[in-house]
């Protein structure tokens, strides 16, 4: 089954709108839409639109896409609202609902770049950022659930509140891999070590713009020194496995 188009990011900015001009851009699309229905939806959880000093609903251009998911989900697809309530709630969490019930999964262009150990796809202002509970994090990293104590236990994996992020799930699922050639998480310490003291160089470096209050420049300056830090890294393993005598194909 298809599924509907997918709203934007709950961050997405916009134009704050009234219920009566919410309802003249859906009637077009949604002949049986009603104020009472949008009502109705914003009771149930579906949307959140704020509220003006005054107490009138203002809905922003996100509510108003988001209100079209639930409506056309209805409309196309019959769906109930329980099942469009898990398919937005995975929507928010940056994840692709089930068609038909179960596991939401991870969007394909993360699958990719996760994979080819590439950093994912932009999330500010487009996407949500990718929050996972534990079993999806188990299912979508296929590791088991000794395994992912382990890697907690020895700092590998963090987990941010209650959700797990796209970090989690690509050391979880690269550990899982490492873990084939008989390799522990214990062993992986030394990675976390290192990582933390390259986080301790770039914070080096970054430190006088952030009291500089130069956040925009700190940020350019954290990424270009992250990208060297990996680049140094992956030469320095190279040499590395030369020195070993390694045959190369």
């Amino acid at each position: 089954m298809s599924q509907p188009a997918s709203p934007p990011s709950s961050d997405e900015p916009g134009g704050r709108l009234g219920i009566g001009e919410v309802l003249a851009r859906l009637q077009g699309e949604f002949a049986d839409v009603t104020v009472s229905k949008i009502r109705f939806l914003e009771a149930e959880g579906l949307v959140r639109p704020a509220r003006a000093p005054s107490g009138y609903r203002k809905f922003s251009e996100h509510d108003v896409e988001r209100l079209r998911y639930v409506l056309a989900a209805q409309r196309d697809h019959y769906l109930p609202l329980k099942v469009i309530k898990e398919h937005l709630s995975a929507l928010d969490r940056g994840l692709r609902p089930a068609p038909s019930g179960g596991q939401p999964a991870v969007p394909a262009d993360l699958e990719t770049s996760i994979d080819a150990g590439l950093p994912g796809p932009a999330t500010f202002g487009t996407t949500p950022e990718l929050r996972l509970t534990r079993d999806e994090l188990l299912e979508s990293a296929a590791v088991s659930a000794d395994q992912l104590e382990q890697l907690e236990a020895y700092g590998l994996v963090r987990r941010s509140g209650r959700y797990y992020d796209a970090d989690a799930l690509t050391i979880a699922r690269t550990a899982g891999e490492i873990a084939s050639y008989g390799v522990e998480a214990r062993h992986l310490r030394p990675f976390r070590t290192a990582a933390d003291r390259e986080v301790g160089l770039v914070e080096q470096v970054v430190a006088p713009l952030v009291r500089h209050r130069d956040g925009e420049h700190a940020e350019e300056v954290a990424a270009a020194m992250a990208a060297l830090s990996v680049r140094l890294h992956c030469a320095l393993v190279r040499s590395g496995l030369r020195g070993l005598g390694l045959r190369r194909s």
